[in-house]
């Protein structure tokens, strides 16, 4: 009886130990990426279990068998990408140190908070509206160097980030916020921010050639110092878009349309930034060419024409819509 019971113990340990054996060595996980998010506070067994359900790992038992020979160290919560085969030490190792996927967003120069919102929600970052209220409401990021920002607009410089599904969208503001804050230092913008990024958010849309931008700025400035109105088409756009009734193109109602953006119906600057510009915008707006010019026009080719007089910009508004007609 004795050495039946011994027999029955050494296969059972021997199964056991078989079975860890497999849990543990043998490979699992798809071929192909596949995301896998871990909740903040999860435990080890609950951990182990999402693996397990995810078809990541092969054996719970065997993923919590060796959190305990590890001497149950913190595992980081957050989203992973598991994209090849691999064991459960394999698997454990990169959970206890953290390995965690980070998402790519690319926030081209120009973009507005309405761009960003879009980007981050397909990026998998968090939602467009929530990201504008965001946007909207988390003020207090600027108001250092800020107090009157009606919004987070111009702050958020543009650039290529990564992020975790695990930061909020506030922790992602503060992010962009931040590297405003170094590009100011780096380019001497250390005064007048509010008048200055939204001179130079009206620069970013007006011209993409950055050898323009100086002079655009230099247009403006002499349009303000002179009492005329800005009658730039990009913040009527944004007055739209602030107001939900942007069509993809501006009709008449829409210069006709009562908002402080409005710069054909109201003088001087808009009330803030219609856009977040980058560096060489920036740039100019701090350091405005000195010109005559009160107006341009595009050339249609990628650049515009400045005038000094009215009749000249009409001339140039003349070229422009011959050039766009094409021959005849």
């Amino acid at each position: 009886m004795r050495r039946f019971l011994f027999r029955f113990l050494v296969i059972v340990v021997l199964t056991a130990a078989a079975l860890l054996a497999y849990g543990l060595f043998l490979r699992a996980g798809p071929e192909t990426q596949k995301l896998v998010q871990l909740k903040p506070g999860s435990s080890a067994r609950r951990i182990a279990s999402d693996l397990a359900s995810a078809g990541i790992i092969r054996s719970q038992t065997a993923f919590l068998f060796w959190h305990y020979v590890q001497g149950r160290p913190s595992l980081k919560a957050g989203e992973y990408s598991f994209d090849h085969t691999a064991n459960v030490r394999e698997v454990y190792a990169r959970i206890e140190h953290g390995d965690i996927y980070f998402r790519t967003l690319v926030i081209p120069e120009g973009f507005n908070m309405f761009d960003m919102a879009a980007a981050i929600e397909a990026a998998g970052l968090g939602k467009r509206d929530d990201f504008l209220t965001v946007a909207r409401t988390q003020t207090a990021l600027v108001r250092d160097f800020d107090p009157t920002a009606p919004s987070l607009e111009g702050y958020l410089f543009p650039d290529t980030y990564h992020f975790t599904r695990t930061q909020s969208l506030r922790d992602i503001a503060a992010a962009m916020v931040h590297r405003f804050r170094q590009e100011a230092g780096t380019i001497g913008l250390d005064h007048d921010f509010h008048s200055i990024v939204t001179m130079a958010s009206l620069v970013e849309k007006e011209t993409a050639a950055p050898e323009e931008r100086p002079v655009v700025a230099g247009v403006f400035n002499n349009r303000l110092g002179l009492g005329m109105a800005l009658a730039t088409d990009p913040a009527v756009v944004y007055a739209a878009l602030l107001n939900n009734r942007y069509r993809g193109t501006i009709y008449q109602s829409d210069l006709h349309f009562d908002s402080p953006y409005n710069t054909y119906k109201y003088r001087g600057l808009p009330p803030g930034p219609i856009c977040n510009p980058g560096k060489s915008s920036l740039l100019a707006a701090l350091r405005p060419a000195s010109t005559k010019y009160l107006y341009f026009v595009s050339d249609n080719q990628g650049h515009h024409r400045f005038a000094r007089t009215s009749a000249e910009h009409s001339s140039n508004v003349a070229a422009y819509r011959r050039a766009v007609a094409g021959p005849n």
